[in-house]
């Protein structure tokens, strides 16, 4: 097999998966920190993540794009582009026209690094971007090409272990709360009104119930004219449904119910992931198979869990009126915020300290690692679907102010 000679460092970015707050930030910032540590490397991006690399498809950072790195900064989504393409999935790269048939796609990855003179290769992406990229290092490393990866850990979901904090999930939640500021005023336009909010979340429910928390948050430093039928009960959250607690729908539709009874509306937080069993059960039954992405997972927005949910309950609360507005697309492709970016910065910088020491992983705190918690884990360690801990004292007091009981906790799905 081949073998880069390493004289000097030629350094490639890439972005995959999903959106998140952080992509275009953490493009910016890994630019800017190897414009001042090695102004004379080249530096590329592939373009549409994995996709370009095996295409070969990649854009050239001039001294312009250098000089302007922390602009990205500003934007949100990504410069490079995304795509959602899985290596070692043999048939769909062929399917798609990414490799031919016989080709092997980590092979054709790995020429293509070797073509391209790569030294260092950043993947800024969740955990089956990030779990490619453990593919990639490793047949790289068993065929003896010398590059190095390193992988920073983007998802609104905040389920990759054994990492804390994710880059872009703490922005999400901010965003979906501000765009649930508008969207539940949506109660006033008719008498008993049910409004869900989907939020993103296949497996976790960190995201809506760090959605639930900030926006409550933020609720609780309004002000209110209960005189004139307007009390923080009208704009409240009613229930907050995540795939780790299981629900109990005879028991919420009594109490959801009541409210509705009391305040002429019902406010509910759901987790895109919540019913995804249910609801693929349902699909089997009717002899339907729902439409899956290169990794296995179902094509949620192809199965819409909000008007599942929507219909089902309509009738439990007797509501006149159902509304699912979805704040995912949204809250997704904001730009980062202040939070948010300081944890980039400080990440960007520790992938590319470690990438100059040559050695592979993806930058995160540790939480197995109590001594050196941000650190290059071990890309073998990097697994997805995290669940949210129901058991944080926040997601308690979360329920216990809306007047939800816990429920029976389900078992978390890795």
């Amino acid at each position: 097999m081949a073998k880069i000679a390493v004289k000097k460092h030629k350094i490639a970015l890439l972005t995959a998966g999903g959106l998140a707050p952080c992509l275009s930030a953490a493009v910016g910032y890994l630019i800017a920190d190897y414009s001042k540590k090695l102004p004379k490397a080249e530096i590329i991006g592939y373009r549409n993540g994995y996709m370009g690399l095996l295409k070969g498809w990649s854009v050239r950072v001039t001294p312009k794009a250098r000089k302007d790195a922390l602009v990205l900064t500003q934007h949100g989504g990504s410069p490079l582009g995304n795509s959602r393409v899985k290596l070692t999935n043999v048939k769909d790269c062929i399917k798609r026209g990414l490799v031919r048939e016989g080709q092997n796609p980590l092979h054709v990855a790995a020429e293509q690094l070797v073509k391209d003179g790569i030294t260092i290769l950043h993947t800024i992406g969740g955990d089956d971007t990030n779990t490619t990229a453990a593919d990639l290092a490793a047949y790289l490393a068993a065929n003896n090409y010398n590059l190095t990866v390193v992988g920073l850990p983007k998802t609104i979901d905040n389920d990759v272990l054994p990492i804390k904090q994710t880059l872009g999930a703490v922005t999400a939640a901010e965003q979906g709360a501000i765009y649930w500021e508008n969207a539940v005023n949506e109660q006033s336009t008719n008498p008993r009104m049910l409004l869900i909010h989907e939020v993103m979340g296949r497996n976790c429910g960190w995201l809506t119930a760090a959605t639930a928390d900030t926006y409550r948050r933020r609720l609780k430093k309004m002000k209110f004219s209960p005189d004139m039928n307007l009390s923080m009960a009208h704009k409240d959250i009613d229930a907050v449904y995540v795939p780790e607690i299981a629900i109990n729908l005879e028991g919420e539709a009594k109490r959801l119910a009541k409210l509705m009874d009391e305040k002429d509306c019902v406010s509910i937080f759901l987790s895109e992931g919540a019913g995804i069993e249910d609801i693929v059960a349902e699909m089997h039954a009717r002899g339907e198979e729902p439409e899956r992405d290169a990794f296995g997972h179902v094509k949620i927005d192809k199965i819409n869990p909000g008007a599942w949910f929507a219909k089902r309950f309509a009738d439990m609360v007797k509501a006149e009126k159902v509304l699912v507005q979805k704040s995912g697309y949204m809250a997704r492709s904001a730009r980062a915020n202040k939070e948010d970016l300081a944890l980039i910065k400080l990440m960007c910088a520790e992938a590319v300290k470690n990438a100059l020491k040559g050695v592979s992983g993806v930058i995160g705190h540790d939480e197995e690692k109590q001594g050196q918690p941000l650190r290059a884990i071990e890309f073998p360690r990097i697994k997805g679907g995290r669940a949210l801990d129901v058991k944080q004292k926040w997601f308690g007091q979360l329920l216990k102010e809306i007047g939800q009981p816990m429920g029976k906790q389900q078992d978390a799905k890795h």
